[in-house]
């Protein structure tokens, strides 16, 4: 076995009782070998020709188109500022959130055009949006916009009413007589 050939496991027994320990220094701590994770390479920018980049955004029925891009912080809705289209300050509260997040209030501009659903659903759709639009411009924010759970498109929509019931499972009253 002098040309290390291994042709079956008692082969690899013998081998592996001829090999060498290697030579570790007595008062010299071993430190364990942690798993090293590869790293991961970034996604490339998806930026169109105006600087822009582009995502949608969903959330229950509605279906936000929005385009991002670096500015003052102003944010369009269907033509309208944020503060008219949504009224309500929790709703504009909510479309603010990947900017706080990723730590860029007041960084970019949003365009964005929203059709289907109520207004909740519409701000849901904004922020999926936005939060997506913004991994595709910065995709070093990734990790923290993926941590906050933006990307994740909240699935949950309304039952449908099904026939012999009074809403989706409620059922008619009950009579006796």
């Amino acid at each position: 076995m002098s040309d290390n050939t291994i042709t079956d496991l008692a082969d690899l027994g013998a081998l592996t009782a001829q090999a060498p320990a290697p030579a570790a220094a007595a008062d010299e701590p071993q430190a364990p070998l942690a798993p090293t994770a590869p790293a991961m390479p970034l996604r490339p920018r998806e930026v169109d020709a105006q600087g822009r980049s582009y995502a949608t955004g969903r959330r229950k029925n509605a279906v936000a188109r929005v385009w991002l891009k670096p500015g003052s912080g102003k944010v369009i809705v269907n033509g309208r500022d944020q503060e008219i289209y949504f009224a309500r300050p929790t709703l504009r509260l909510v479309i603010d959130q990947p900017f706080q997040v990723a730590d860029r209030v007041g960084q970019y501009d949003v365009v964005c055009t929203v059709k289907g659903g109520g207004l909740s659903g519409q701000a849901g759709a904004v922020k999926h949006g936005i939060s997506q639009a913004l991994t595709k411009f910065e995709p070093a924010l990734r990790g923290a916009v993926k941590a906050a759970g933006f990307l994740t498109r909240d699935s949950r929509v309304v039952e449908r009413k099904k026939y012999g019931r009074a809403k989706a499972r409620r059922s008619f009253q009950f009579s006796k007589r």
